[in-house]
């Protein structure tokens, strides 16, 4: 691809990471690669928050690619230390996290059919984790729980392909103050919703509630 090099920085700039850093990493481990599509890999774990009322909100739980970890890892461990400051954190929020804003930070939620915006999140922290870097933030999503069901799908990707959220293998559907509600949930390949020029299908997680007889 003839832009490839620009496209690269321009995802890195989008997460916050010093595409210099990026560059020279990759050039010295796969010289060849660079065209290729995803660049960044996301583990994803999705737990489901319901209170009293219905749907809370969804716990978003990202573990990133060991590449991806490093460059953040040089990039804001100031001190070197191993570990992220709370300094460090509100750091990495607002020049590695924050402007995912504008994406929606890759989430995508119909409520009953419709889009739902997802407009802020909330709780943000970081750590590291085995040499990865983990972030973890809770998406306020608000659903009363009813006599009837609701319909709720999840799924988390960048359209641009650039970033590859996947679910994590093991236990990647989670969910918390379950007593007020009755839910099924299945997840499944959305091909109704391809990206990538049609070439790739994102896993969604469709979730039906209703309040507890």
């Amino acid at each position: 691809m003839k832009n490839s090099g620009k496209y690269l920085r321009n995802i890195w700039k989008k997460l916050g990471v010093n595409p210099n850093f990026l560059i020279l990493s990759i050039s010295l481990v796969i010289p060849y690669c660079l065209p290729a599509h995803p660049h960044i890999f996301i583990d994803n774990i999705v737990t489901i928050v319901f209170d009293q009322n219905g749907l809370a909100g969804i716990q978003v739980k990202w573990i990133f690619d060991e590449m991806y970890s490093t460059a953040i890892t040089h990039d804001f461990d100031e001190n070197k230390d191993g570990t992220f400051s709370d300094t460090e954190i509100e750091k990495i929020k607002q020049e590695a996290f924050s402007n995912l804003e504008d994406y929606d930070y890759f989430t995508h939620i119909v409520i009953n059919g419709k889009k739902f915006k997802v407009k802020y999140v909330k709780d943000f922290s970081a750590h590291l984790s085995e040499n990865r870097v983990v972030y973890n933030f809770f998406i306020p999503c608000r659903v009363s729980a009813i006599s009837s069901y609701k319909e709720i799908k999840i799924s988390m990707y960048d359209i641009t392909y650039y970033v590859s959220v996947s679910l994590a293998d093991e236990n990647p559907v989670r969910f918390k103050n379950t007593s007020h509600v009755d839910f099924t949930y299945r997840i499944f390949e959305d091909t109704k919703n391809a990206y990538y020029y049609g070439q790739v299908f994102p896993h969604a997680i469709l979730l039906k509630f209703r309040e507890k007889k």
